[in-house]
């Protein structure tokens, strides 16, 4: 090899290794600076709850600012498009909610791709939603209000905090495998769903467990049951909608965090490690619990398969019923 030619490589090779020997450094001395964790509903929703035990765990673990910043609106387009064009440092992260799964099942156009445009960390918690009615409606059980739905086809409606929300397609889900015709009623928000249930204008709603949680302990309103796998543990008497009839049936809320594609590994790996340590603390597990929550935590591969699994589950659903992405 010639000499400036010899010189030339090895100044090419140095400026590799400089760079590569950079960038370790500054992952292994991951975080270094605030971290912004990205949420896409106002304070004080299940979202927001959960971002802030986990922002301040992180807080007192790392010494350094994890800031919430809630983004509401669209459904959490808004919150996640933000996240998709974020530089993929690991200084801007997002704890994504249920219904970002759902998004692609009513939206033809989303300004990201679910999948391909974020990088898996790992799941926080999951929330059983449950089916509650009024006292008034005169069903006892999920068999009662089957058979009533059948008898009134199209007559009986029920509550969603809105078009593609969890307790909408809860809902779907419902009358899908229950074989009956029910009518749907989107509002702009849980709040109002529970005074018009309350009062008799709407049959049913399948919010998260959180929201009825005080009236149905008051007697206000019947839960029937709880949509998740296994029975709450803050209604251990509720049953499940499996073993009332609907087998495979299973829908819930869950919490979830994500960043931009290509965050580098040895940071994912620390976040991930992060959370699920703070998961296991008895304080954050009892504090999730009184929210009707449960800690949950895994790998980042396993937040990816359930991410990939619920956006093909409720795509061919919807379009199963009819729906179709505007």
């Amino acid at each position: 090899m010639k000499p400036a030619v010899k010189t030339i490589t090895l100044a090419v090779f140095s400026i590799f290794a400089w760079s590569a020997a950079g960038s370790a450094h500054a992952q292994s001395e991951y975080p270094a600076r605030p971290i912004r964790l990205i949420v896409g509903f106002a304070p004080g929703g299940g979202t927001d709850i959960v971002a802030r035990i986990v922002a301040n765990k992180l807080d007192e673990a790392w010494r350094q600012r994890v800031i919430v910043d809630n983004r509401p609106g669209a459904g959490q387009i808004i919150a996640a498009e933000l996240t998709a064009r974020a530089t993929p440092d690991g200084y801007t992260v997002f704890m994504a909610a249920a219904g970002f799964t759902i998004l692609p099942a009513f939206n033809k156009k989303l300004p990201f791709d679910p999948v391909r445009d974020f990088s898996t960390i790992a799941m926080a918690a999951r929330a059983p939603n449950v089916l509650v009615v009024s006292p008034s409606l005169g069903a006892r059980s999920v068999k009662d209000l089957i058979t009533l739905a059948r008898a009134k086809p199209g007559q009986l409606s029920f509550g969603s905090g809105g078009v593609g929300a969890p307790s909408h397609v809860s809902g779907v889900l419902f009358g899908a495998l229950g074989g009956i015709d029910v009518t749907h009623v989107p509002y702009k928000g849980s709040g109002p769903v529970m005074v018009d249930l309350l009062g008799g204008q709407l049959a049913m709603s399948f919010p998260d467990l959180a929201t009825p949680l005080s009236h149905i302990k008051a007697g206000r309103l019947l839960a029937l049951a709880v949509t998740t796998r296994e029975r709450s543990a803050l209604l251990p008497d509720v049953p499940t909608m499996a073993e009332s009839g609907i087998p495979g049936y299973e829908a819930s809320s869950w919490f979830a965090m994500i960043g931009p594609a290509g965050m580098p590994k040895p940071v994912v790996a620390k976040l991930n490690a992060a959370l699920n340590r703070i998961l296991q603390e008895p304080d954050v597990r009892n504090t999730l619990r009184a929210q009707g929550a449960t800690a949950v935590g895994g790998s980042p591969a396993e937040l990816a398969s359930t991410i990939s699994g619920e956006i093909a589950k409720w795509t061919k659903l919807m379009a199963k019923v009819g729906i179709k992405p505007e």
